[in-house]
């Protein structure tokens, strides 16, 4: 069985070592046949507090870390420069 990954960009950081992303994907719409975006918020484990909002960040499946991280911080794509 392989682990899923995920990439999206981090949009809070709401306490230590944890980072939520926003996942974006394209699908087409039933009835009207047009690409719509559809987003799904996940709670990433990150251990070393490397990244920061605005980062595109890409996350692996993991053991359950806590109730609702169950995914944790594989590398960062894009820095964003402040």
């Amino acid at each position: 069985m392989s682990k899923r990954v995920i990439q999206g960009e981090a949009i809070t950081k709401p306490g230590d070592k944890t980072i939520k992303i926003r996942v974006e994907r394209r699908v087409l719409h039933p009835r009207y046949h047009k690409i719509v975006k559809r987003f799904k918020n996940y709670l990433i484990h990150d251990e070393k507090n490397e990244a920061t909002v605005g980062d595109v960040v890409t996350a692996v499946e993991c053991k359950p870390v806590s109730k609702t991280k169950t995914f944790e911080l594989q590398s960062l794509v894009k820095v964003e420069v402040v």
